[in-house]
């Protein structure tokens, strides 16, 4: 909490300081920071990722954002290193992040193309929600996919009708195999 409101004081003292100095020269002002900003530091600063996850941010200067790498440690994609893209709008927390997984895996929640169904990223998402709630949605999809919400239908059936085949199905994709003519990234670790 003391960050964000630090880093309020100080976007007011350059301000401040640079108001009148730009105003003279005619020069531009610095930017504001944002309220979705403000709250994507709060949220970070009360993350807690364990061991098996981590953040990375390729632009220091722009918090909205990042990548998000999983790695679980428990399940049917034990081994194995997941990432996503996180791109939050100026208009968050009244809008969910967009999150892409950057992988091709094979996944009945997570299509080819990365899209990941998680419902606190669509219908169920409030503004009371925070980045830890979707974390925790993502982890959780590794160790429990659900085969009833499904964005790729035929792992979900795979998944519903032969759980054992699905599993085999999951360790040849991730290390880079072909899953029924498929071709998946190796994300094995």
């Amino acid at each position: 909490m003391l960050k964000i409101w630090s880093m309020k004081k100080e976007q007011q003292k350059a301000e401040n300081s640079d108001g009148a100095a730009a105003g003279a020269a005619g020069g531009p002002k610095k930017k504001k920071v944002t309220a979705a900003q403000l709250r994507v530091q709060k949220d970070l600063s009360e993350l807690s990722l364990g061991t098996t996850m981590r953040t990375d941010f390729p632009d220091p200067d722009n918090i909205l954002s990042f990548i998000l790498y999983i790695e679980p440690d428990e399940g049917m994609y034990k081994g194995g290193r997941f990432s996503f893209t996180f791109n939050i709008t100026p208009n968050f927390p009244h809008e969910p992040p967009k999150v892409q997984c950057r992988e091709k895996i094979y996944h009945p929640n997570i299509d080819l193309e990365g899209k990941v169904c998680l419902n606190i990223l669509r219908e169920d998402w409030k503004p009371v929600l925070n980045l830890n709630a979707v974390i925790v949605g993502l982890q959780f999809l590794f160790l429990e996919p659900n085969a009833s919400d499904p964005l790729n239908k035929e792992a979900a059936e795979d998944l519903r009708s032969n759980r054992e085949g699905f599993k085999r199905n999951v360790r040849c994709a991730m290390m880079g195999g072909s899953v029924k003519g498929e071709g998946f990234d190796r994300v094995a670790i």
